[in-house]
Order: C-alpha cells, then sequence, then structure tokens
C-alpha cells in the first residue's frame, strides 16, 4: 500500500505531532507499506526555518525507509495568529503543487490536522491523484484558539469553521484521539460511522522507566533536587502562569525545582512573570534533543500537564503517554468529565485538579513531595497502563488496518 503522509511538521522538527507521526510512518513502512511524506522546512521550535534550509524552495531526501520532500514555510519569527494562519497557507499551498506534480501516486493519504488547511490540501490532491484521504484530527480547529482566547474575529472565526465541516464532509474517514473529540465531532454532525477512535501512543522500548540519577541529571543538576517537570509546547492553552503561581506558594522548599522545557508562543509571557515574582525555584530550557527524552523524564519526580479551563476537551497531548511510559506520577489540570481527568482515574496513575488553581495545584505537588512511596506506585500504575492500551505496536497496527478498510472503499 502506498501511503502520503502531509504534515507541517516532521523530525529533525521537535514538534510533538511530527514525532509521533514519524514513529507511525516507521511503523506501517516496517509493515511493508510504502510511506511518503510532504513536510516544511524545520522551524518549530522558534518560528524560524533552520539556516542550513535558508534560500531553499525544496529538498527531497529519506527519513527511516520514507521519502520526504521538503519545502519552504513562511515563519518568520513572531508566531502571531496572523502569522501562523500565514504559515500554514504557505505551507498547504505548496504541499498542494509538490504533490500535484509528483510522478507516483498513492492509494491513500493519511492527513494530520497540524497545519489547519491540511485537510484542503488533501481534498484537492484526493481529486488529482484518486486517493481517498484519512482525516487524523489531533486538536479540534478552530476550537482550540477561540478557547485560548487567541482567535476572537468572528468573521474568522465563522470562516474557519466553514472549512472545518468542509473537510470533515470530504473525509474518508475521520481518526480521532479520544472519545471526547469523537463526542464533540458528532455534536458537529460527523455521521458516527464515519469516525474511528485510536488514541496516540508512545514508544514504551524508547521511553522507560529510568533511575534518576543518571549522566543528565548530573549534568543539569537535577540529581539532588525534587524535580516538578513540564516538558512540551509552551503554547496558550497550556496553564503554565499557574504552575509558576503554584512554584511561588511552595518556594520555602529549597530541595524544590520546577523545569519548564520547550519553547512556544507563551515562553516569553511566562519567563518575564517568574523574574516578576522573583522565583529562584524555576528554571527554563529549551528543547532537548529526543535522544535525551527517556533521560529528562527520568530526572523528574513529578510530571505536569497542565490545561486551561475547556483546553482539555480539544486537545490531547501525547506528553501525557510518555510521563505515564516513564513510571513517574501523572499531575494534570484539566476540568470534570474531561478525557485527561478520565484517562488519569483509569489508570490511577496520577492526580487531577482544576484549571487555574495555583493553591490546589501546590498541595497536590506538596502531598506527592511528602509521599514517595504513592510517587512509586503510581508510575508504576502508570507505566503498566501505557503498555497495555497505548504502545506503538498496537497503535500502528489500528492505522494499519484502517487504511486498508478505506482503501478497500470500506
Amino acid at each position: 500500500m502506498r501511503i502520503l503522509l502531509p504534515i507541517i511538521q516532521f523530525p529533525p522538527d521537535v514538534n510533538p505531532t511530527g514525532l509521533l507521526m514519524a514513529q507511525l510512518g516507521e511503523g506501517l513502512a516496517a509493515r511493508g507499506h510504502e510511506v511518503s511524506v510532504i513536510t516544511a522546512f524545520p522551524h518549530y521550535e522558534n518560528f524560524r526555518v533552520w539556516d542550513e534550509y535558508r534560500g531553499k524552495l525544496v529538498q527531497r531526501g529519506r527519513y527511516h525507509n520514507m521519502a520526504v520532500v521538503r519545502l519552504y514555510v513562511y515563519a518568520p519569527g513572531n508566531k502571531s495568529m496572523r502569522n501562523r494562519l500565514l504559515s500554514y497557507l504557505s505551507y498547504n499551498a505548496l504541499a498542494t503543487i509538490a504533490g500535484a506534480v509528483s510522478r507516483g501516486g498513492w492509494d491513500v493519504i493519511l492527513c494530520p490536522n497540524g497545519s489547519f488547511f491540511t485537510g484542503i490540501s488533501a481534498w484537492l490532491l484526493e481529486k488529482m491523484k484518486s486517493a481517498p484521504f484519512i482525516y487524523n484530527v489531533q486538536d479540534l480547529y478552530p476550537d482550540v484558539p477561540v478557547r485560548a482566547g487567541q482567535l476572537r474575529n468572528p468573521y474568522a472565526i465563522a470562516a474557519l469553521r466553514s472549512m472545518e465541516q468542509f473537510m470533515y464532509r470530504k473525509a474518508a474517514h475521520i481518526s480521532v484521539i479520544t472519545p471526547a473529540m469523537r463526542e464533540n465531532l458528532l455534536a458537529k454532525g460527523v455521521p458516527a460511522d464515519k469516525m474511528t477512535v485510536i488514541p496516540n501512543f508512545v514508544d514504551t522500548d524508547f521511553i522507560r522507566p529510568l533511575a534518576k540519577d543518571n549522566d543528565f541529571a548530573r549534568a543539569h543538576g537535577l540529581a539532588d533536587k525534587f524535580v516538578v517537570t513540564y516538558a512540551g509546547s509552551l503554547g496558550y492553552v497550556y496553564d503554565l502562569e499557574t504552575l509558576l503561581d503554584a512554584a511561588s506558594l511552595l518556594s520555602a522548599h529549597k530541595d524544590m525545582l520546577f523545569l519548564i522545557v520547550g519553547h512556544g508562543v507563551a515562553k516569553s509571557e511566562l519567563e518575564k512573570k517568574a523574574r516578576e515574582l522573583k522565583l529562584a525555584n524555576v528554571r527554563f530550557m529549551p528543547f532537548q534533543p529526543r535522544e535525551s527524552l527517556p533521560w529528562l523524564r527520568a530526572s523528574s519526580d513529578i510530571q505536569v500537564s497542565l490545561y486551561k479551563n475547556g483546553a482539555a476537551h480539544d486537545s490531547f497531548s501525547s506528553k501525557i503517554y510518555e510521563i505515564m511510559a516513564s513510571a513517574r506520577p501523572l499531575l494534570v489540570s484539566a476540568e470534570a468529565g474531561s478525557g485527561v481527568e478520565q484517562l488519569v482515574e483509569s489508570a490511577q496513575c496520577g492526580v487531577c485538579v482544576r484549571p487555574g488553581n495555583a493553591e490546589q495545584l501546590a498541595e497536590a505537588i506538596g502531598k506527592l513531595y511528602r509521599n514517595a512511596s504513592l510517587r512509586g506506585e503510581m508510575g508504576r500504575r502508570g507505566r503498566q497502563y501505557a503498555e497495555e492500551k497505548f504502545s506503538k505496536h498496537a497503535a500502528v497496527a489500528r492505522y494499519d488496518k484502517l487504511l486498508q478498510q478505506v482503501v478497500n472503499g470500506g
């Protein structure tokens, strides 16, 4: 089976969805399928194309048995909503052209929605190449930027919602990553038999339980600290301001360190707030190389995934599975009834608090700080749950089955 994967971020870019889709592509290629990728030049970390790709329009290569076409993308450094939309448009316009002029063909297109307009590109390529497309919904757009307050123009919201409905109608099938997303799409009129829930996954061979006292921890001064870690995109849907408030409340614990690892549109404001609060117990680090990720997670005592109110219904970060696979307790903020809360309760792998409540968050951190046996038990339960339900091998098999069903007209 010949599979096309159009995705705006792809390794060596450090975007979590890109890394996830790369692993999925590797798994499908290992099953004998021919996987092709159309992506943009690496730009995610600082919203600027890497120097070695500047001045180029297109570059062809291979990545782990996949043919990869990399394209120019508009990424000026300032990650405003306007610039992000222009970036998405630039990528999708060139991706459509690159797919159209490709000499080869595909049997099916697997289209993640990390770039909002990718579904339109996939639909156009379906018409030109006679390959049905599966729309893989990783985040609910435009719900996410609307809830985060980053998109307020009613005309822009109406236009994006119309495009959203268009992509749902034209897709041969839609895969979503949580039952809550399925319910959201059902409410928007998407037929139930057109959707399949396939959760994201984690490579449990790569992310695994490791000793906290390791080379990474010693190199970064973490081995003798009680480390509370957030590692991932610093976007507006994440409630990291409350994490800083909790750090302020817990500043009397001199052995406690709050580690925030990553980049994103909210980073400068978070750094500014940390300076204003004079938080000596907070440290910011850039994204780390992928090979360091298991050791970064192992260097942590608690790991957090904090959502602003409402955001956990529209998004579900794959870092949650990484935290579980690393056998560390998971501390989340999410509203009642969200998929995030349901997972924590089902796996009994951590604590869920309400968004925006610094006192409750600090209390939960303090409880775990004082109880090493509880942390260990939560970590073990999370690891077991990840192995049983969110392994890479199981997810690849489910995608393989879905792709073949769509190709065969099912």
